[in-house]
C-alpha cells in the first residue's frame, strides 16, 4: 500500500478528525435542505430589490451562518461574505448589477444537474469579474451539488500542496477548478475509501492542511529512513490529538441525546407515540438505546408525503396512537443552527396536510433565547407567526418535566411552560 493510501486509511479511522467528526455528523445531511431553501430565499430577494446593502441582517448572513456551522471545515467561512467598505469587496451589496449576478449564479446552480452546467455558471462569474467574489462561494456551491463543488479554504488548499505538491492560489476561480480536478483524481484513485460526495476529499485535505496529520514523503522512491520517520510522525499526531477533540465532541452529543430522552420519556407519559429522528435511534442513552420503545417507521401520509426526507430527521415527534396524526414536532438546537430546525418545522407544518403538527417547539438551551427569537424575527420566516412556533429553554424543561410526566395531560403541560414567539 502506498503512503498516501496509508494515511487515507488512518484518516478514515480515526474517531477526531474530520471524517468522523465532520463528514459522517448528522447534522451535516440535516442541514442540506435547509441551505438549499436559504439560497432561495436569497434569490428571490435580490431579484425583489429587498436584499439590502450590507450583510448584516441579511438572508445571505442567515445561510452563511448555517455554513459556517458546519464543524470543523467551515469555520470562519463568513468572512469572505463580511462588507470590507475600505476595499469595497465582496461587492455584491452596494452594486445592483453584481447583486443581480450573484443571484443569477446561485439560480442557474441551484436549477441544474450536470456537472457542465455548474461549471458554465463559475465561468460566467468569473467572467464578470465581481471584486471579492472569489471561490469562497463553492462552499455555497456544495451544499447544492457536492459531488461537483468541493468546499474550500486556507487549510484544504495547503493539504492539497501537501499531498500532491502542487500550490493553490487562494481567491481565484481558475485555481479552485484546477484544484477541484485534483481532488476528482484522488477520489478516483481511491475510491475504496472515499465518496463520491467531495466533502470526503475536502476533509482528508483539511486534517492535512490544519496540521492533524504530517503528509507523506512526496518522492516515490522516499528512502526507507524517511517513511519509516513519516508513519513514526503519524502515529504521534493520531495519539497526540484524538483525546481532547473527541471528549469534547461527545460532551455536545452526548447533551442533545439527553434532550431528547427527556421529550421521549415525557412524550411517552402523556400518552403519545413517540418517533425519534431516523438517524438518532441507535444513539446510546443510559443502558439502552434512544429509539428504546418509540415507532419504527412514520405513519404512510408522513413518510411519503412532500418533505418526508427532512420530517424523518426531526429530533423528536408525538404523534396521536388513533389517528397517526402529528401533535407536536421538537427540534433540539443544542449548539446547531436554529434556521436549519425552524426549515424542518416548516417543512412538517406546509407539507403534511391533514394531520398538521398541532405544536411546533424549538428546544435550546435557556441563553439562546434570543438567538431564536432573532431567527424567527427573518422575512424568510413570515409564515411562522401563523403556524405558533414556541420555545422551550432546557431549564424550563428540566425544572418540571417530572410534574409534567406526573400529572400532565395531553399537550397542555408542555404548551403551559413554553415561550410564545
Amino acid at each position: 500500500m502506498d503512503l498516501l493510501a496509508t494515511l487515507l486509511e488512518r484518516w478514515r479511522d480515526d474517531v477526531g478528525g474530520s471524517y468522523h467528526r465532520w463528514f459522517l455528523w448528522d447534522e451535516r445531511l440535516k442541514n442540506f435542505r435547509s441551505i438549499r431553501r436559504g439560497l432561495a430565499v436569497v434569490v428571490d430577494e435580490i431579484r425583489a430589490d429587498s436584499f439590502g446593502r450590507q450583510y448584516r441582517g441579511t438572508s445571505l448572513e442567515t445561510v452563511v451562518k448555517c455554513v459556517a456551522e458546519q464543524r470543523p471545515l467551515f469555520r470562519g467561512a463568513d468572512h469572505a461574505f463580511l462588507w470590507k467598505p475600505k476595499l469595497r469587496i465582496p461587492d455584491i451589496y452596494e452594486n445592483r448589477q453584481n447583486q443581480l449576478a450573484f443571484a443569477a449564479f446561485l439560480d442557474q446552480c441551484a436549477c441544474c444537474d450536470t456537472e457542465a452546467e455548474v461549471l458554465d455558471a463559475i465561468h460566467r462569474l468569473d467572467a464578470l469579474g465581481i471584486k471579492g467574489l472569489g471561490p469562497a462561494a463553492a462552499n455555497l456551491l456544495y451544499f447544492l451539488h457536492p459531488t461537483i463543488a468541493p468546499p474550500t479554504n486556507t487549510a484544504i488548499a495547503k493539504g492539497y500542496e501537501r499531498v500532491t505538491g502542487v500550490r493553490v492560489p487562494l481567491g481565484r476561480w481558475t485555481a479552485y477548478l484546477a484544484m477541484r480536478k485534483g481532488m476528482l483524481d484522488l477520489t478516483a484513485r481511491h475510491r475504496r475509501v472515499l465518496s463520491n460526495d467531495l466533502g470526503a476529499i475536502a476533509g482528508f485535505l483539511f486534517d492535512v492542511g490544519s496540521g492533524r496529520y504530517p503528509a507523506p514523503p512526496l518522492a516515490p522512491d522516499a528512502t526507507t529512513d524517511a517513511r519509516r520517520a513519516w508513519r513514526d510522525a503519524l502515529a504521534q499526531a493520531l495519539q497526540a490529538s484524538m483525546s481532547a477533540e473527541t471528549a469534547d465532541d461527545g460532551a455536545d452529543e452526548l447533551t442533545h441525546t439527553q434532550i431528547q430522552g427527556w421529550l421521549r420519556d415525557l412524550g411517552s407519559a402523556l400518552g403519545f407515540g413517540v418517533w425519534i429522528a431516523s438517524n438518532d435511534q441507535r444513539r446510546a442513552l443510559g443502558d439502552g438505546l434512544l429509539g428504546d420503545g418509540c415507532l419504527a417507521e412514520l405513519p404512510p401520509a408522513l413518510r411519503d408525503g412532500a418533505g418526508a426526507d427532512a420530517i424523518r430527521l426531526i429530533d423528536v415527534l408525538w404523534l396521536d396512537r388513533t389517528t397517526q396524526h402529528v401533535r407536536a414536532a421538537f427540534e433540539v438546537e443544542h449548539t446547531t443552527s436554529i434556521y436549519s430546525g425552524i426549515v424542518r418545522l416548516l417543512d412538517l407544518a406546509l407539507g403534511a396536510g391533514a394531520g398538521t403538527a398541532h405544536g411546533l417547539f424549538l428546544v435550546a438551551p435557556d441563553e439562546r433565547e434570543a438567538d431564536v427569537r432573532a431567527q424567527l424575527a427573518r422575512p424568510a420566516f413570515s409564515r411562522v407567526g401563523e403556524l405558533g412556533v414556541r420555545f422551550v429553554p432546557y431549564g424550563v424543561l428540566a425544572a418540571n418535566r417530572e410534574q409534567m410526566a406526573r400529572f400532565g395531560t395531553g399537550l397542555k403541560a408542555i404548551e403551559a411552560v413554553a415561550k410564545t414567539l
